[in-house]
């Protein structure tokens, strides 16, 4: 006899989060005990170091509409979220952290919105004071910088968070990239949208996985994946240091003409030598980023390796 499909799956990636896997099964039965639809919880363990794992099979053998993936090693995230988006089932599929920042409350307003047609339903943080200043900045800095450059703008403080139609989901399995940056493929296929506003919540327990440099690596990845912005920028660069360095040279060549002596200037020389070799590093660096994701994605290395499935 065939299983029928939920309706709605929630896809949870984990990464070291044993402190709040219970307060997060707490939170979310209690929501969606609310709900009319069939419901299914994926975690995906992506290869955590502590006792998620262990932490996850204890509730798998409480709660039968509980699935694990559990992934050979850590991929990150963007590979967690998407072997949760191949391995889900239901008509709808909501993605949520456990750290209960995000609360599951919202699915109720999600599930209205989806009733209403709507195929994407995001959550849009309006106050994020549970974050430090440095990441509200450095986060709206990408927001800025990202919308101004790329041909697909990315909603401003919303992240993962939302519901996705199962046509959704079909259109993101479209994509073959190795190298993902989930909330761009989830702006990138479109599809009719609606916006929740809520207020960002602390961590309930344990501690983000993500540093500066991690983020900083997370925004880089976002721009070149889907901009060449930073590529042509060069030229343009090359082209004013170029003028610049004509109109230089011809001030250069009339005063030799007109007083007879050239213009010492071995300091300046060495000092405008070091400036456009590194313009140039820079540029080299630039290219080479977006050679190494060329690189990375000619392997076809698949997203993610699972390792079992419960």
């Amino acid at each position: 006899m065939k299983t029928l499909d939920p309706d709605i799956s929630i896809v949870c990636p984990c990464f070291n989060e044993q402190d709040v896997i219970d307060s997060f099964m707490e939170r979310i039965k209690q929501v969606m005990c609310e709900i009319e639809y069939s419901y299914e919880i994926i975690f995906i363990n992506d290869g955590s170091k502590d006792n998620t794992l262990e932490k996850l099979r204890e509730v798998r053998q409480q709660n039968d509409f509980v699935r694990i993936i559990n992934l050979s090693r850590n991929f990150g995230k963007e590979a967690a979220l998407t072997a949760g988006l191949d391995y889900s089932k239901g008509a709808a599929v909501i993605p949520i952290d456990a750290d209960l920042q995000d609360p599951p409350e919202l699915i109720h307003d999600f599930l209205r919105e989806w009733k209403k047609g709507y195929d994407v339903v995001v959550a849009k943080r309006v106050d994020r004071s549970s974050d430090s200043w440095a990441k509200r900045f450095s986060a709206e800095l990408f927001y800025r910088l990202h919308n101004n450059i790329s041909q697909v703008d990315i909603p401003e403080n919303v992240g993962d968070f939302r519901l996705i139609s199962r046509r959704v989901v079909r259109a993101v399995q479209l994509l073959p990239e190795n190298q993902r940056f989930m909330k761009g493929i989830f702006s990138w296929v479109g599809f009719k949208t609606s916006v929740i506003e809520y207020k960002r919540e602390p961590r309930e327990a344990g501690e983000t996985s993500f540093n500066g440099w991690t983020l900083w690596n997370f925004a880089l990845q976002g721009i070149t994946s889907f901009s060449t912005a930073p590529l042509r920028v060069w030229l343009y660069l090359g082209s004013i240091i170029s003028f610049l360095a004509f109109i230089y040279g011809s001030i250069i060549v009339v005063k030799t003409i007109i007083l007879g002596v050239d213009m010492p200037g071995y300091a300046s020389m060495i000092t405008v030598i070091l400036f456009l070799g590194g313009i140039q590093l820079i540029g080299l660096g630039v290219m080479g980023e977006y050679i190494g994701r060329m690189y990375m994605e000619s392997k076809k290395r698949p997203v993610y390796i699972i390792e079992e499935e419960d």
